[in-house]
């Protein structure tokens, strides 16, 4: 049986296997969906306007893989914070009791059961060779860990000796899975005044070609959203419906997993 009355927080696919279509969207939009989306999706626009800018400098080609400075590890820094106050997030408005305390990367994989992060692919336009589409939660469907996580960890407690594992892969990974993050919770929906994801200005690229993606939040990355949600965990609700209620949504049980 389907879900019949969607969590807080987060994106799915309907039975018929749409995301979006004939207005299904504009549950996104009720103020008890989520608290404060539009703070979470500026910081992803500030910092996607930088990694462009950086992009002046280092061509995003994988022959640039390997590269790090500075610049590049205090970007890692800054989406990989917002990674986390994203997942934090998520819990905090599923009511998850846990999150209240000091959260740690196992405990924060729990999301990938509520969001299926690790089947979210995102591709960045204009990449040079064979690494312009990314999985950055692909590990965790593994059991594994997420190597751009490590590299940001290990780069913040000891800068020194762990510097070049803050590269400019790293921060690809982490910029790509800031968006797949988004995109499991708001699709793209930007939250702007103008209406659905019109971004930044100069930042969308055009891609020719069919990809079967989808542009992302911001209008830079394109994204395949997961298209593997077994039936009974779809939604299924008819929302002119369910917009009469008081609070349209369920809390996600993220303590019968943990």
């Amino acid at each position: 049986m389907a879900i019949t009355t969607p969590y807080r927080r987060t994106s799915r696919q309907f039975t018929d296997g749409s995301y979006s279509e004939g207005g299904r969207w504009m549950y996104l939009l009720h103020k008890r969906y989520a608290t404060d989306p539009r703070h979470y999706v500026r910081a992803f626009l500030l910092l996607q306007q930088d990694v462009l800018d950086l992009f002046s400098y280092v061509e995003p080609s994988d022959k640039n893989l390997e590269t790090y400075s500075h610049r590049i590890q205090q970007l890692l820094m800054r989406a990989c914070v917002e990674v986390e106050a994203n997942l934090t997030a998520i819990f905090l408005d599923n009511k998850y009791e846990a999150a209240k305390g000091n959260l740690t990367m196992q405990q924060y994989r729990l999301i990938d059961i509520s969001h299926r992060l690790s089947s979210y692919e995102i591709r960045v336009p204009a990449w040079q060779g064979s690494n312009g589409v990314r999985k950055p939660f692909h590990g965790w469907s593994q059991g594994a860990s997420l190597p751009w996580y490590q590299a940001y960890n290990k780069s913040k407690h000891n800068r020194h000796e762990n510097f070049r594992l803050a590269s400019f892969d790293a921060l690809i990974d982490a910029f790509c899975g800031l968006n797949a993050l988004l995109s499991a919770q708001f699709h793209d929906e930007d939250y702007s005044p103008s209406g659905k994801t019109l971004g930044l200005n100069g930042a969308c690229y055009t891609y020719d070609g069919n990809d079967g993606m989808e542009p992302g939040i911001g209008g830079l990355l394109r994204v395949r959203f997961p298209e593997d949600w077994p039936q009974d965990q779809r939604y299924e609700f008819d929302w002119r419906q369910l917009s009469a209620l008081e609070d349209p949504f369920q809390n996600f049980d993220y303590a019968q997993y943990a």
